[in-house]
């Protein structure tokens, strides 16, 4: 666990822990008796325990350093991780092309084709309105 967590969960643990000797040392009737600072105490100590617990928590000991010796002894300080950059590769695939047999023109097997694509589809004069507005032929 790095410092700030630990820091973090010791400063919560704390808080909690705070809250519950106030709210105990709240919870008495203190409108019919009177107040010895009892509350001040209490948060006092809760005050003190954090502080405590979070700097034995900051004080904590670093991590083992690694020594890396050469050849002749001397103290060589390791190498840096390196860096490993991967170039992103885009792949284009060609869609296959789609062949359909060449229908000829004013067959049955070419009505059949232009009226189930082409919703526009005139058979009369063999053409469709396209999505500009304009007639073609279909093919």
């Amino acid at each position: 666990m790095n410092k700030v967590s630990k820091f973090i969960a010791i400063s919560c643990a704390a808080t909690v822990a705070a809250f519950a000797v106030a709210g105990s040392a709240s919870a008495q009737e203190w409108h019919r008796h009177r107040h010895n600072g009892g509350d001040a105490v209490a948060a006092g100590i809760a005050g003190l325990a954090v502080g405590v617990i979070a700097g034995a928590a900051l004080a904590s000991p670093p991590p083992p350093r690694r020594y890396v010796y050469d050849d002749d002894g001397y103290y060589a300080p390791p190498p840096p991780p390196r860096r490993v950059y991967y170039r992103q590769t885009y792949v284009y695939e060609q869609p296959a092309p789609v062949y359909r047999p060449a229908l000829a023109p004013w067959s049955r097997s070419w009505y059949r084709y232009c009226s189930s694509r082409y919703r526009s589809f005139d058979p009369q004069s063999g053409t469709f309105v396209g999505y500009d507005g304009r007639e073609h032929f279909c093919r």
